[in-house]
Order: C-alpha cells, then sequence, then structure tokens
C-alpha cells in the first residue's frame, strides 16, 4: 500500500518478512536463559520490548536507531550553520525509551552506538559537544543513566562524513503487576492517544525525497517563517514521564502502542482480534500536513506510514481515560480520548476519514 514509501527506499513488504524470520529464530534461543535462573515472558516476544522474569521483577530491554534523520541535520547544517546533533540526540533515545516503556518498563539504563564513516567525523568539536550535551539531557529528561556504549569508524561501511546513530536501553518492570503486554485487553477499553512533536524519527525517508524537489529544499517556508528542515528536527516526544506519572497514580494501562513505521496501522500490533473505532483525531502537525500536500499523500498512505499527529496509544479501562488525558497533559503532552477497542474483525477504523486498515496490512510479529 505504501507506494510512494517503497520508492524512496523503504519498503515494509521487504523488511518485515526478515523481522519475522528473525523472531522464529529467536525464540528458539528462550531456553538459554535458565542457566541463569531466568526464564523469558514469552507474551513480549513480538512486542516492542523483550521481558525476562527475574523473580522478584521483569527485566525488559531493547535497541533502536536513528534511521536517517542524521542527514537531514547535515544538511540543515548547511543553511543554518547550527548542528542540530543536540536535537536528534534526543530522537535516537526516544526511539529505543518509548519502545521500552510500551511494557511497563521503567528505563534504568542506556548505551549509545555511533558509527561513523570514518575518524575525521569525531573530529568535529562542535557536532560532538552537541551530541554528547543533547544525549545527556535526554537521560536525564528520562531519568536514566549512561553507561557507555560504542564509536567505531566504519569506512567502506557507513559513508564518509556520515553517522548511524544508535542506542539501547534496560528497564524494570517494578512491581510485576505493572507489565503491560494485553492480556488484559478487551472490548469497551477507550484508546487515548498523546501528541507527537511533528515527524518524530519515521518518514524521513519520504521527507528527503520532497526536499530533493522542492526548489528551496529545506529551507522552503512552511508559510509562518518555520523551514521545512528546521520543522522535520523538531526532536521527538519523550514519553516515559507520562508513563511515570500513570503509574503513580495507580493507572496502569491494558496495552501500548509506539506509533512509529507503519503509522495507524500500529494500532493494531496486538495479537489479539479487535476492531479499534476512531472517532476523534489530532491536528495534524504542519510539517506532516506539508509533506502529504506536496508529495502528495493520499489520506491511507499518510496514516498508514505517518504518525498524522499521534505519538503513543494508550489502551486502557473507559473509566480511566479522562484521568490518562488529565495525567498526560499535566506532565506537558497533549492528549485525547479517541476511540474505543470493540469485538470484531482485526481492523483500524478512523471514522472521520471514512478509512480502515485490515490485519493483512500489517505484519510485523510472528
Amino acid at each position: 500500500m505504501s507506494s510512494a514509501y517503497a520508492a524512496a527506499g523503504v519498503d515494509y513488504a521487504k523488511i518485515d518478512p526478515l523481522k519475522i524470520l528473525a523472531q522464529q529464530a529467536a525464540a528458539a534461543t528462550a531456553g538459554h536463559l535458565a542457566r541463569h535462573g531466568l526464564s523469558e515472558v514469552a507474551a513480549s516476544r513480538g512486542e516492542s520490548a523483550y521481558v525476562v522474569d527475574c523473580g522478584e521483577f521483569y527485566l525488559a530491554s531493547i535497541t533502536e536507531c536513528l534511521g536517517t534523520k542524521a542527514l537531514v541535520a547535515d544538511a540543515m547544517r548547511a543553511v543554518t550553520g547550527r548542528t542540530y546533533y543536540d536535537l536528534i540526540a534526543q530522537d535516537t533515545l526516544a526511539m529505543a525509551i518509548n519502545d521500552l516503556i510500551t511494557v511497563g518498563a521503567t528505563p534504568v539504563s542506556v548505551h549509545a552506538y555511533w558509527a561513523a564513516g570514518g575518524s575525521d567525523w569525531f573530529a568535529d568539536a562542535e557536532r560532538a559537544r552537541d551530541l554528547v550535551a543533547g544525549w545527556k539531557a535526554a537521560c536525564d529528561a528520562c531519568r536514566v543513566a549512561w553507561g557507555g556504549g560504542e564509536t567505531p569508524a566504519l569506512a567502506g561501511v557507513v559513508a564518509p562524513g556520515r553517522i548511524d546513530l544508535a542506542a539501547s536501553c534496560v528497564g524494570l518492570v517494578r512491581p510485576k503487576s505493572r507489565l503491560t503486554l494485553g492480556e488484559k485487553l478487551t472490548a469497551g477499553d477507550a484508546i487515548v492517544l498523546l501528541a507527537s512533536s511533528g515527524i518524530h524519527a519515521n518518514g524521513l525517508s519520504l521527507a528527503r525525497r520532497l526536499a530533493e524537489a522542492l526548489p528551496q529544499g529545506y529551507a522552503t517556508d512552511l508559510g509562518d517563517g518555520t523551514l521545512f528542515g528546521e520543522a522535520l528536527l523538531a526532536p521527538t516526544v519523550l514519553y516515559s514521564r507520562v508513563m511515570e506519572d500513570l503509574a503513580a497514580a495507580g493507572i496502569v494501562p491494558h496495552y501500548c502502542v509506539n506509533v512509529t513505521g507503519h503509522g495507524w496501522r500500529k494500532l493494531m500490533r496486538h495479537p489479539g482480534r479487535f476492531t479499534y473505532r476512531l472517532h476523534t483525531l489530532p491536528a495534524v502537525p504542519p510539517v506532516l500536513h506539508f509533506m502529504q500536500e506536496n508529495l502528495p499523500l493520499g489520506e491511507r498512505e499518510a496514516y498508514g506510514n505517518l504518525n498524522m499527529g499521534a505519538g503513543f496509544a494508550l489502551y486502557l479501562p473507559a473509566e480511566q481515560a479522562a484521568a490518562a488525558v488529565a495525567v498526560a497533559r499535566a506532565a506537558g503532552v497533549a492528549a485525547w480520548r479517541a476511540g474505543a477497542v470493540e469485538a470484531g474483525a482485526k481492523q483500524v477504523m478512523i471514522e472521520p476519514l471514512s478509512l480502515v486498515f485490515g490485519e493483512d496490512e500489517l505484519h510485523v510479529r510472528v
């Protein structure tokens, strides 16, 4: 369905089968945990973070990468002189942390993986300082320890002058009652959406394709004085504070989804057969509206690949929806009660747009 995305170099129809193959092979290794008196939580297979039962608590872990957003930062430096690496450092951490918290984990520590196309990349002192400062600031915002990392110079693997940014994160689910893997998801649950700050870090291949076609490229004015490239570099929201505040308020969601690749199709990530009916949509961020209008992208392709204003989804008892919205807003993140879970075919129904995504349009788990 994502013809424009595939043309930009990202074809999930080709990528997802490898993910499923890897999940199948990985599941066969779970028995090795018994050597340490541990066991996996099998239901975490195919979720956004892997969970191990350590007895008194659960241990969750995840590795994620930034993707191609660094290319936008590099291009915008030529326009404004700013490196933007402090911003994309937060994006990199958000890719891991926002996945980790979907299972109810509190992030504890992170490690960095910064693989450059050669040693010269690290010699740019301003860029290096910005990357380190942004990484530390994001760690402080999420109250996680930065344990260390790896900074390889991979000439011949990574392009000269470029860097591949990634992060791994470990977290604790304690008490164990905070574990959120969807076993309690049921018809009648409310869907609460948390606002995104823009494109986040998914869909940048589409954005770069558009920039190449615009006469002013990333320097194109969106109409309000904001440059296209600057809007793309708005850092991804870190949702960990919302999740911690929900737990402090006694609210444990039945399921959570980090809305990244696959867009709103991701709302049916849960393995069960439910219909996810959306009746209220967040405002589309200006940068995503600009992309939709100028690529152009129809509603199906836009909502099927981009976050379109919703960066995270909570599924929780209907009677807790209003409180969850209030908690998120108090933490500085806009939120809406946007829909409900229903019994029925596995699908996402976006009523205001008369748009339906069926289960055959999402293949991210065995």
